[in-house]
């Protein structure tokens, strides 16, 4: 396919307008040709509809897990990443082109706008939102208006158990679809479910059964959005807003149209609207939408096509290269990038991939699709074996017979049964690939008799659940108290009789807060019994866990595999916080004692050996004159003030400072503290832990350099824990106070000080630290008394100090110390 002999033809346009129609008529008005549809089921749907008008010898079906090429086939239905581009045909088309925004598959979208071509004619059809940016990437587009022939009009909220007859319910998660079919079925006897997870197979049966009248009603996720022509009068949104793997967000307006316009048929008008739990639609997109206005794409993603393959970092280099045109962004969460990135860290992958040829094949492998979207360790250790194999020629045949003979079983429930055939899915993308396995029709054929068996297993589990009197009875047992069945699954979802009720991360149960209230109570107690014995393993699980399992956070919480299971709160001193558990509390005192120690034990270890100097002086064999000096320093976690302990100072005898002065303790002429402790990270530590005793919350102040501007007030405690003491609104760190002290007492020698702009340039600092600076300094007037002030403060500190008060509360602590000894 060239990239600029052809005219590009943009047909836009509200849902339900025939654009799609329009490109297939277009199609088999050429001698060859090839579109491209974003989902696999509106490629097989369209391929079929095409070999019944062509014949199978005409049309070939191309997506990631299914190719069907006859020798002289001359119409290709493709899904969108898998058009092979290098094939000439006259005719060229992508449907749904706004994808181009996706922010995981977009760049492939925006790729085949910018470089896809028929030999006579390309077109593109898709949403108007995306109008400006073909006229700016693709300036002599011609464009066509495809208006919608019916009217959309909005109904407003309805409960679901009122909603008419021919109506979709669309959620936003499996849980969601199967909560609002469950409910449909209790009040009106069934309803039909279509979710993007369902293979081909099981979507069409489930369409049929709607079609034909069985069900009135169809539940479904936005995959109700693309493709799927149905008789529906009224789509009922049961959210504005969606988890879209990233953060939860509300609805595009583009989105609600896409979806509301599956209401009506061609010359048939629909309605559109909401639960009455969602309450009634903003004004503005009812407008936008019955009159079908969307916002434009503030952007398209972008990937470089031409990627270089010399080693691992060049592709990855290439990977990250900046798009050509301002309105691109670089597409950053595509699923082969960050697989890439993951294999890249294994030490054993990236001796192997060295040279064009294994680096390019590595890619390869990266793209790889994970259809079950769960288990991205799993699949990571998938594509590390692929490789291994692969660079040594093609997949060992046991092995493949292995791993797809795993999937080939129909027992389970719905979940299961997706999960499998999301993964029997990636299988059949391998044995796709004839350069990986030995004998690719074996293959092909064997992964499509399982996922046809599956697909047939779960259309039958789909219909037994939603469409007979199944939920009535478990509606009975929940009330009255009978036993439901229980468990936690592999994604730690807390499920009741297949509906998920609550996750348990780490060792916590959170239920969900949809369920209805009169089922919640016997719905919740029903998952605490299934919770017990979860709860007691996973507790024994990290009682017994090695260290590198715990984690701490900098906001002070603990965390065990990832989940926080304690939180750091003040305690006897800011060495010794007292833990809050965060557990569950089906959790006995046995379990939480056997916790509560297992985790006091980390912690305890943990800040002595991040800490140690500080640990170290403080256990440290002293005269009972430094033994005090220390304890206090050690309790000001490593730093005090030196006209604090002057006294303390002065008591030391030769061999006392030697040894504070071996076990890293500075006595300087400002601050006493442990440079040792000068590590950013342990200096981080230190801050937090003083200001969870302090309990104080927020983000710690950021320290960087030896002279930093606050923007607000921080505690002196706080700052002296991260090495710094507070001037006048800044943090001087202490090396740099001692290096201005040394500084002022030279210059103060050589005559009268004056505090002006050149003393400040002489010690580096703002000439409005200037004044507080040498108040800090135990400067107090400018000239000759200045001088006369700093010698008599030498003085002062350099006195013979009487013998301490025995009374003092460091000797009464020195006796006791002495004594325990």
């Amino acid at each position: 396919m060239s990239d600029s002999e052809t005219r590009l033809t943009a047909v836009l346009g509200p849902t339900n307008t025939g654009k799609t129609h329009l490109a297939m008529e277009r199609l088999i008005g050429h001698r060859s040709g090839m579109i491209g549809f974003p989902l696999r089921l509106l490629a097989r749907e369209n391929y079929d509809r095409l070999v019944k008008m062509k014949g199978p010898a005409q049309v070939a079906l191309v997506t990631g897990e299914e190719k069907i090429i006859p020798p002289g086939a001359r119409y290709f239905v493709c899904t969108v990443e898998s058009m092979p581009v290098d094939r000439p045909v006259a005719f060229v088309a992508i449907d749904e082109i706004q994808l181009a925004a996706d922010s995981e598959r977009g760049h492939i979208f925006t790729d085949r706008l910018l470089h896809a071509r028929g030999l006579e004619e390309t077109m593109v059809m898709g949403s108007d939102s995306i109008s400006r940016w073909i006229r700016a990437l693709v300036p002599k587009t011609e464009f066509i208006q495809r208006p919608r022939f019916s009217t959309l009009t909005y109904a407003g909220p309805k409960k679901i158990t009122r909603l008419p007859a021919r109506s979709a319910v669309v959620a936003f998660s499996a849980a969601e679809v199967y909560a609002i079919a469950d409910l449909i079925r209790r009040q009106r006897g069934g309803t039909a479910i279509v979710m993007g997870a369902l293979s081909p197979r099981t979507r069409n049966a489930q369409v049929e059964m709607y079609q034909a009248g069985e069900v009135d009603y169809l539940v479904a996720t936005d995959a109700i959005g693309m493709g799927l022509n149905m008789d529906v009068g009224h789509v009922c949104f049961a959210a504005l807003r969606k988890f879209d793997g990233r953060v939860a967000r509300p609805l595009t307006k583009a989105e609600i149209s896409q979806i509301a316009g599956r209401a009506g048929r061609h010359m048939s008008d629909g309605t559109f609207g909401t639960t009455a739990e969602v309450g009634p639609m903003d004004p503005e997109i009812v407008d936008a939408v019955e009159n079908h206005r969307v916002d434009p794409l503030t952007h398209l993603m972008w990937r470089r096509a031409d990627l270089d393959f010399r080693s691992i970092d060049h592709l990855l280099r290439s990977l990250e290269t900046r798009p050509p045109h301002p309105g691109l962004i670089r597409q950053q969460e595509a699923e082969d990038h960050q697989s890439l990135q993951q294999m890249a860290r294994d030490p054993e992958i990236a001796d192997l991939a060295h040279g064009r040829d294994r680096v390019a094949l590595l890619w390869e492998v990266c793209q790889v699709p994970d259809f079950r979207k769960l288990m991205t360790d799993a699949h990571v250790r998938l594509l590390a074996q692929l490789y291994r194999f692969l660079i040594n020629g093609r997949l060992p045949n046991d092995w493949v017979a292995d791993q797809i003979a795993r999937l080939d079983r129909i027992d389970g429930d719905i979940d299961q049964l997706t999960q499998r055939i999301a993964h029997v899915r990636t299988w059949s993308f391998i044995a796709n690939r004839a350069d990986w396995v030995a004998d690719p029709g074996h293959w092909q054929a064997r992964a499509q008799e399982i996922e046809d068996r599956l697909s047939e297993a779960l259309h039958t589990a789909l219909t037994q659940r939603f469409v007979d009197r199944r939920r009535a009875a478990l509606h009975r047992r929940l009330t009255s108290g009978s036993e439901v069945v229980a468990a936690v699954n592999a994604a730690d979802e807390v499920i009741v009789e297949g509906h998920v009720v609550g996750t348990l991360g780490g060792l916590r149960f959170a239920p969900v807060s949809d369920v209805d209230a009169e089922e919640a109570k016997p719905l919740f107690a029903a998952a605490r019994r299934a919770l017990g014995p979860a709860l007691a393993d996973r507790a024994a699980q990290l009682t017994e866990d090695h260290d590198g399992q715990f984690k701490l956070t900098e906001t002070g919480d603990i965390q065990w595999r990832r989940s926080i299971v304690a939180s750091l709160r003040p305690g006897d001193g800011p060495l010794h916080p007292r833990l809050e558990l965060k557990v569950d509390d089906l959790l006995d005192g046995g379990f939480r004692r056997m916790i509560d120690q297992r985790l006091r034990t980390w912690i305890d270890a943990t800040l002595q050996r991040r800490l140690r100097p500080l640990f170290t002086l403080m256990n440290a064999e002293l005269s009972a004159h430094a033994r005090g000096l220390a304890y206090q320093v050690a309790e000001a976690l490593g730093a005090l003030p030196r006209r604090q302990v002057a006294q303390q100072i002065a008591e030391l005898g030769k061999e006392d400072r030697r040894r504070l002065r071996a076990l890293g303790l500075r006595l300087g002429r400002e601050t006493v503290w442990l440079p040792t402790l000068g590590g950013r990270a342990s200096r981080h530590l230190l801050m937090r832990l003083q200001a969870i005793h302090a309990q104080s919350v927020g983000a710690l102040p950021d320290l960087a350099g030896d002279l930093v501007a606050l923007r607000q007030p921080v505690p002196d405690r706080l700052l002296a824990a991260g090495g710094y003491r507070a001037i006048n609104g800044h943090a001087l760190s202490f090396e740099r106070l001692e290096r201005l002290s040394e500084r002022t007492h030279r210059l103060s020698t050589q005559g009268a000080l004056k505090w002006d702009a050149a003393l400040a340039a002489s010690l580096e600092v703002p000439q409005e630290l200037v004044r507080p600076l040498m108040s800090e300094l135990g400067f107090v007037t400018e000239g000759k008394r200045a001088e006369e002030s700093y010698k008599r403060r030498r003085q002062v500190r350099e006195a013979p100090v009487p013998p301490p008060d025995p009374s003092s509360p460091f000797s009464v602590l020195a006796r006791l110390r002495e004594t325990s000894r």
